[in-house]
């Protein structure tokens, strides 16, 4: 089987059965001020660096032994609102790649470790301004990376109201169109006794448009992961969940969270052979 035949083959396998409830949800924003990450950019008003951000690591892949496979990116990582935008979003995008988030160790030491993409608001405030939706997420490199890798993985946040959730409500939300990785998560989160509920109804929060840069992967499917601000706020000490001092101030529940979701994308790479 070629590479090609196999990916379509990976691509058209069976859902795997959904776990947990399901909830709907309001829109998490009534509208963008820009249309795409290419009309941000060319705002003259912004400046990369002091209004935004973007960081990014792609691993080597070295495939020049011809009688082995060096394989492929498996899975690559997002958060495109991450810095002031939606707090807390950045750390989680880099703890979940296998980076310490306040000085980039690999973390565990032993890996693994995975590609990262993020867009940041740098603002001391203002940042929601510079929110745009997931399926305009245009970003060359952002685009690239999800396109080269079979699996991806997009981090988010969001108020309870905007979840569908009571007031108050510490969740997260499991959306995307990949039904394995979903599950996955699923079950990961209720190990670590995280409250995680399937996402559906409105398709930004539910990740469910092909145009979604959770699902521009190679498999042209990804799962989305809408965090509450109040289990965000969980992860992190209080007074010190600020843009610039979160990285350093992490709690338990930050690691239980990055801990059930690496262990998910584990299980789903253990089943996805070597292309």
């Amino acid at each position: 089987m070629n590479r090609r035949t196999l990916i379509a083959a990976l691509a058209a396998a069976p859902a795997l059965a959904a776990v947990g409830g399901t909830l709907g949800a309001t829109p998490a924003h009534a509208a963008d001020a820009y249309a795409s990450n290419t009309a941000l950019y060319s705002d003259p008003a912004l400046a990369e660096g002091v209004d935004f951000g973007r960081r990014s690591r792609r691993h080597l892949v070295d495939d020049q032994n011809p009688a082995a496979r060096g394989g492929i990116v498996r899975t690559t990582v997002v958060a495109p609102h991450g810095g002031g935008i939606e707090g807390g979003t950045s750390e989680l995008c880099l703890a979940i790649a296998g980076y310490h988030p306040a000085d980039l160790a690999p973390t565990p030491s032993a890996g693994p470790v995975h590609d990262f993409w993020m867009f940041e608001g740098l603002r001391s405030s203002g940042n929601s301004a510079l929110h745009v939706t997931s399926t305009h997420c245009d970003d060359t490199v952002a685009r690239a990376m999800c396109a080269g890798s079979l699996n991806v993985l997009s981090l988010h946040g969001c108020t309870a109201a905007q979840a569908g959730l009571e007031a108050g409500a510490a969740a997260v939300l499991v959306g995307g169109l990949n039904p394995a990785l979903r599950q996955y998560l699923m079950e990961e989160f209720a190990a670590a006794g995280v409250r995680a509920v399937t996402a559906s109804g409105e398709e930004e929060i539910a990740g469910i448009s092909p145009e979604n840069i959770c699902n521009r992967s190679l498999l042209g499917m990804g799962a989305q992961l809408e965090t509450t601000t109040e289990l965000r706020a969980a992860m992190f000490a209080p007074g010190r969940n600020t843009r610039t001092e979160r990285a350093a101030n992490t709690l338990p529940p930050f690691w239980a969270f990055t801990n059930a979701v690496r262990t998910a994308v584990q299980r789903l790479e253990a089943t996805q052979p070597v292309l």
